[in-house]
Order: C-alpha cells, then structure tokens, then sequence
C-alpha cells in the first residue's frame, strides 16, 4: 500500500523513487516484520500464559523435555501477523504471486490454529483429525497449485527446471498441477515435522526463504536471469519483498523461540511457513533446489517414514525416537547441539542451492 503513496510523492519529491527498487523494498519488509515481531512478541507471549494455552509433552520423549510443559504456544500467529503487515505495507498489491503466497500462507495457518486451538483451549488430544487436516490442506494446496497453472502466460512458468544444465526443461502440462500440489502440501508437513526443538525449525525456514528470495530476484530481473541462464519470470521479483518479511518475522520469532524457549510457534507456524516456502519454491521453478536447501526437512520426513514403514514391516524401530532430532537427543546429544548442528548443516545445503545458479 506505501508503495502506490510513494509513487505518488515520487510525482513532487523525486527522493521517493527509490521505492521503486525491489532491494530497497525488501530491506523495509525484513525491517518492519522484524519490529513488529519485537514489539508484538511480549505482549502475545503474556496473553497466551493468561489463557493457560501451553505446550504439552509427550510422556515417551526425552526426558530433557518435561520443563517445557507449559510453555506459551501458537506463536505462530505472531510470524504471519508480522509477514502479512510488512508484505501488504512494501510488495505490488497488482501482482497476483504476492497474493498466491499470502492467501496460501494464510489458508495453512487457518488449518494450524484450528489444530492448535482444539489441542490447546478445548483440551481435545487429537486436535484437528489427521484425515480432516490432510483433506483440507491438499484443497488449499491443489487450489493454488490450479491457479498458478490456469493464470500462466509463460511456457517457463510450467516448466520443471533441472539444476546444473543450463536447457534442460521439461514441458509438464497438467503434471505441473500434480507437482506443485506435493510440493506445497509435502514442505508444510516437513517443517512442521521439524518442530520438535527450540528453533530447530525456525532458522531454517529463514535462510531457505532468504534463499528463494535470491532466486526470485535473480529470475524476475531479464538481465540476471540471462547472465545466469535460468528462465525470466517477471512476476517473481516482487516475491523478494515477501521474503524479506518472512525472514525478519522468523529472526524476530526466534529472538523468543531460541533455546530455552519462551514461545513456540505451534502447528499455525510451521504449517504455514512450510507451505509459504513450498509455494515460492513453485513460483520461482526451483521445486528440486527446494529439497536440497530443504534437506533437514527432507532428513526428517525420511526418518518418520523410515521409523513408520520398519516398525509395520518387522515390528523393529530403525531410529530410538522419530522424527531424527531425538533419536540424537535419546543418544545424549544436548538440545542446543542438536538445534546449531542441523542449522550447520541447513547453510551448507542453501550455499548448495545457491550454487546451482552458477553452476550450469
């Protein structure tokens, strides 16, 4: 919305036409998000301890875990909160990516909350069903995945890139439908699998989205996408602002989410960035970078269906406790280990990602 007013003082006060540039843009949306997280953490994380609304903990866990019995959940809220601000104050409100990526954001939060609100407020174990959440997200993510094919109007646009080769692309058709829907539904159980840890997920989902963000930018600008050689995506290049939001909202998220934790952000968090990171993922063709920058999620999501599909075919566990994060944690490994770790090994994978826009 400051955008269309900055353009308008652009007409009388030429210093407002560096709102016009896209870096500039996505700086304030990682700035804002980050002072609303801030500003707005404390007070939300008294008002969830008010309401009693607290984190419950599994009796066969690790031990180390019992403590966090009680602490203040549904976060989450705040991060979307501060992402939808800061995108809706910076991005092009006329391009239809910025609000694809918001509506499916938003839509898995909805499905989050209500799961959270269920378990936490109404007591009720089981929260949301597994089929009713399953359903409800694959409506969510088959509608967007619709959309973003009906409203294409560039070959490029449906097209699967391979990383590494510079030409090679494949023509989908309708299976692009099918991909983008595995990808956003898949990435939003992922991270919330991750969510097991004191900002094990959180870090992440920041530098793969700070990531997606370089990738947007790179394809929605002719001259990058052409020194680069990946496809020019025009409409990309705005999703750098939401991006940056969703970056600050994460640091500032994670300023309370950091080991020992004062809030975490609940399934309305993590369904909801999983899917963001998954859509975005789609937008900017980079499905197969995805899972590499992605790899702890992947690493996790293998390791429940791993632990799943042993125990049923031998009635033997692979992992002491699924997903892998505590199988470390029931080794002996320190919580804060575990967490720094796996973002170790989060910046590797994304400075992999990154390198397949060179490598080609």
């Amino acid at each position: 919305m400051l955008l269309y007013f900055a353009d308008w003082l652009s007409q009388y006060f030429g210093a407002f036409r560096v709102f016009q540039y896209l870096t500039f843009r996505a700086i304030l949306g990682v700035l804002t998000a980050l002072v609303i997280s801030l500003l707005v953490g404390p007070v939300m994380i008294r008002r969830l301890s008010r309401y009693k609304i607290g984190q419950s903990i599994r009796d066969d866990g690790p031990q180390s875990h019992f403590s966090k019995a009680g602490t203040p959940t549904m976060g989450g809220a705040l991060i979307l909160v501060a992402i939808s601000i800061s995108t809706l104050l910076w991005a092009d409100l006329s391009n239809r990516y910025v609000w694809v990526v918001l509506a499916v954001t938003l839509a898995f939060g909805v499905i989050g909350f209500v799961d959270d609100y269920k378990k936490l407020v109404l007591r009720n174990s089981k929260g949301l069903c597994a089929k009713h959440k399953y359903l409800w997200q694959s409506v969510f993510g088959f509608a967007a995945a619709l959309a973003l094919y009906t409203t294409a109007s560039l070959p490029a646009e449906t097209q699967l890139i391979v990383p590494f080769f510079k030409s090679v692309a494949w023509n989908m058709g309708w299976l692009y439908v099918v991909l983008a829907y595995f990808v956003i539904v898949g990435t939003s159980n992922a991270v919330n699998l991750t969510d097991g840890l004191d900002g094990l997920a959180i870090m992440p989902t920041v530098m793969v989205g700070g990531a997606l963000g370089i990738f947007a930018y790179a394809s929605g600008n002719v001259h990058f996408a052409e020194y680069l050689a990946i496809p020019h995506l025009p409409l990309t290049g705005e999703l750098v602002v939401f991006c940056g939001s969703l970056v600050g909202a994460g640091l500032g998220f994670l300023w309370f989410n950091a080991y020992p934790a004062q809030v975490f952000m609940g399934d309305v968090g993590a369904l909801a960035l999983g899917a963001a990171l998954g859509v975005l993922a789609v937008m900017v063709r980079q499905e197969i970078v995805l899972m590499i920058m992605g790899g702890v999620f992947v690493m996790e999501t293998v390791s429940v269906m791993l632990q799943v599909l042993s125990f049923k075919l031998t009635g033997k566990r692979i992992f002491r406790m699924a997903p892998i994060h505590h199988h470390f944690e029931l080794k002996g490994w320190p919580e804060p280990r575990v967490i720094v770790r796996f973002w170790i090994i989060t910046v590797i994978l994304v400075l992999c990602g990154l390198a397949t826009l060179k490598l080609r």
